[in-house]
């Protein structure tokens, strides 16, 4: 049995798709487009500075791999890559992350003003706390909504069940790559 996945201390294990032995990538709880992911460093740091060479390197190999499969998977045609590095440059959680976001030259929320992305980012970022503490009475009630994937604000946290099917989705995407790996191996 593998350890659970801590994002800061905030248990995240059932939201992962991806897991190396000192990376992982989760799914958003408020995903700003289709296929927002964070990739995280197993070991809760603030800072970039904080990672060790072998944990920074495996961290920026997995944000390469899972920008690769998420990019496939939700058809994007390139990836916004986004880490704010402390509080000052808007980090809400203290646990260095990265976002991954799937972008489109068009039908995507942002494709008519692609920069737009940031502040909806910064934004999100500073809800994320409340957002994560609220997760749990969210998830106690029944409660069913259509997924709402966009920057407005208005849209709830996904429940539990709804990240944990989208990382079961996503976690296909690699089990495949693996396999096929496998078998050009032999």
């Amino acid at each position: 049995m593998t350890s659970p996945l801590l994002f800061s201390t905030i248990e995240v294990t059932r939201q992962a798709f991806y897991r190396t032995a000192l990376s992982y990538a989760i799914v958003n709880l408020k995903p700003i487009v289709p296929g927002h992911v964070l990739v995280i460093p197993t070991r809760p740091v603030p800072r970039l500075t904080d990672l060790t060479t072998p944990e920074l390197t495996s961290l920026i190999t997995s944000v390469q791999s899972v920008g690769r499969v998420i990019e496939r998977a939700y058809g994007g045609d390139a990836l916004t890559v986004a880490c704010q590095d402390g509080k000052a440059a808007g980090q809400s959680i203290p646990h260095v992350h990265f976002h991954l976001m799937p972008r489109k030259y068009q039908g995507d929320y942002f494709s008519q003003r692609r920069d737009d992305i940031y502040p909806a980012l910064e934004q999100s970022e500073i809800s994320l706390p409340r957002d994560f503490h609220n997760l749990k009475t969210v998830n106690s009630v029944v409660h069913h909504h259509a997924l709402k994937v966009d920057a407005d604000e208005d849209r709830l946290p996904r429940t539990l069940e709804e990240m944990e099917k989208e990382a079961t989705w996503l976690r296909g995407f690699f089990t495949e790559a693996r396999e096929r790996h496998d078998s050009d191996a032999m």
